[in-house]
């Protein structure tokens, strides 16, 4: 995080909002209609913002992949359940045919929410790092308990509508990339995920938590061409 915060700001092409929160609103990166919609992570929390993404999207939008960048409610900031939840449904309705939709960590949690609750939106789900597996996330405390400040002291009740693991399974495909040396979110929630849902499990040896979103980084590379590869497909609505 700290190498992503370093790296110098990369303003959008054009933003709109897509509501009327301050937060409620898209970052557009590159020229044309994106295909591509990236959600950040940062547990959830009012802290992490869209921003230290920008690079990242800034970097493939250099590489001719126009990126949408979706910010939403986050807790301590009006978010939590089930704002963040309308938020990214809202989002995506922004968007005329199905997206390749990527989410980083507490994003991905989000992106693979989306393309099950929501399957005629997206094309292709890609989670890097995701939060895939809720209860075993809160079990493990990561984030300091950022799953139980996400939904709430209800949250087991919850786990049937929110959880990625105990959600129906995407009618599009999913691709979960992870690094084997991730010490915010362990390989193990995607290992989990791959182990009840169809998807392909792509390890990155030896990467940590956001090297996939360092641009010049290898991990960046593999990341990048996966994307290029899969916006390279038709979109097929209703999947």
């Amino acid at each position: 995080m700290r190498e992503l915060t370093r790296l110098a700001p990369v303003l959008p092409d054009r933003t709109e909002r897509y509501g009327d929160h301050p937060s409620q609103l898209i970052d557009f990166h590159g020229e044309g209609d994106p295909r591509l919609v990236v959600l950040h992570g940062g547990f959830w929390r009012e802290a992490y913002d869209r921003r230290h993404l920008a690079p990242f999207a800034g970097a493939l939008a250099g590489h001719g992949i126009p990126v949408a960048l979706v910010e939403y409610r986050r807790v301590g900031g009006g978010g939590g359940h089930p704002e963040t939840f309308d938020d990214i449904a809202a989002a995506l309705t922004r968007f005329e045919e199905p997206v390749v939709l990527a989410g980083h960590s507490a994003g991905g949690q989000l992106a693979l929410w989306a393309a099950s609750r929501h399957p005629e939106r997206v094309h292709h789900t890609v989670a890097v790092a995701p939060v895939a597996d809720l209860e075993l996330a809160e079990r493990l405390e990561l984030g300091g308990g950022a799953v139980r400040d996400f939904l709430g002291e209800g949250w087991r009740e919850l786990l049937p509508e929110t959880d990625p693991l105990r959600l129906p399974a995407p009618a599009a495909p999913v691709t979960l990339v992870h690094g084997t040396k991730d010490a915010q979110v362990p390989l193990e929630l995607s290992l989990n995920y791959a182990e009840r849902h169809p998807g392909q499990l792509l390890r990155l040896p030896g990467v940590g938590h956001y090297a996939p979103f360092l641009p010049e980084t290898p991990a960046f590379t593999t990341l990048a061409l996966a994307l290029r590869n899969l916006l390279a497909e038709p979109p097929e609505p209703g999947r």
